[in-house]
């Protein structure tokens, strides 16, 4: 790991500002992402600014029925809320099936949502990888690539998203609070959050140097059955082949997001509509324009046996 300085955070606003003006700044909470790359020396910031003593902590009701979630909730707290297991019962499901009990208890919200990929390319620093060192070319297309994107993909990076909170989160539509280095704030659909590669895959989100993530909102609850179902190689402490987050209602509609496919959580509002006619026609509309390769296509049935095995998950709990 090499050296860096390192200071605490007085206020949001004041994080945001002296992370956009100290070059290689980042913030820094639970640690639980940022400290592995650090140590294999992918991420090397100059400089820690850590936000855990910010009054970002909080789990709070909204005037329209919503949830605002602080940027700290550690993701523990936020699968055993009351009121998240009473109406956002997909949220706990896709938080309890990630990392391990431990880390939970470290991760936080925003971490969660910022995350970066698990590519082991990514990972392996004798390897190219575009996303690690621009330029460099990417080792995945021409590797081993189980795990890795279908759709949504660029030539220059084929890397999966890794969260499973962020499935859940894009399902319900949230909105992505932040303050930025001048001290004012704005809002982000967690659809456009995140960015898919095209020509820059290092650039992850829209969120500007030294933007600072600080609650996410969740809308009023949605009716309906809650399932969320995550294909992986074992039965925990692994990440998403293929994971669906559904809320269906009795008569058959509902919506769908998918994770392990593609570079950002995905979903497609065309395809939620087809949803009363089965899980062929919703994967149809969810997939068009996919690019597997030769080692991951298996992925495109996968994605449909497993949201044919939701539907009918929520079928029987109706």
């Amino acid at each position: 790991m090499r050296a860096f300085t390192y200071e605490r955070a007085s206020s949001p606003a004041q994080a945001a500002e002296k992370a956009a003006r100290t070059p290689g700044a980042r913030f820094i909470a639970g640690g639980t992402n940022l400290l592995d790359l650090m140590k294999l020396e992918i991420e090397t910031p100059t400089h820690l600014i850590d936000v855990n003593g910010l009054d970002l902590d909080r789990i709070e009701d909204v005037d329209d029925g919503g949830l605002r979630i602080g940027a700290l909730v550690r993701n523990t707290d936020l699968a055993a809320h009351p009121r998240v297991r009473r109406d956002y019962a997909v949220l706990v499901r896709a938080l309890l099936s990630g990392a391990s009990g431990q880390l939970r208890n470290r991760a936080t919200t925003a971490g969660n949502l910022l995350q970066r990929t698990r590519c082991p390319y990514f990972y392996d620093t004798a390897q190219p990888c575009n996303k690690r060192l621009p330029g460099s070319g990417c080792a995945a297309l021409q590797g081993v690539s189980r795990q890795h994107a279908v759709i949504g993909v660029g030539d220059a990076c084929i890397a999966t998203h890794p969260s499973d909170m962020a499935v859940a989160m894009r399902l319900l539509d949230a909105t992505v609070e932040t303050v930025r280095p001048d001290g004012t704030t704005r809002r982000i659909a967690i659809a456009d959050l995140h960015r898919l590669p095209g020509d820059r895959p290092q650039v992850e989100t829209v969120l500007a140097p030294g933007e600072l993530v600080t609650a996410v909102v969740l809308p009023a609850p949605l009716g309906g059955r809650h399932v969320y179902r995550k294909v992986r190689d074992r039965a925990s402490y692994a990440f998403a082949l293929v994971s669906v987050a559904a809320v269906v209602q009795r008569d058959g509609s509902g919506r769908v997001a998918l994770g392990g496919i593609a570079p950002k959580p995905w979903r497609v509002a065309a395809a939620d509509a087809e949803l009363p006619r089965g899980a062929g026609a919703v994967s149809e509309r969810l997939l068009a324009g996919a690019r597997p390769t030769a080692h991951n296509a298996f992925k495109l049935t996968l994605v449909e046996r497993t949201l044919g095995a939701v539907l009918a998950e929520a079928g029987a709990q109706a």
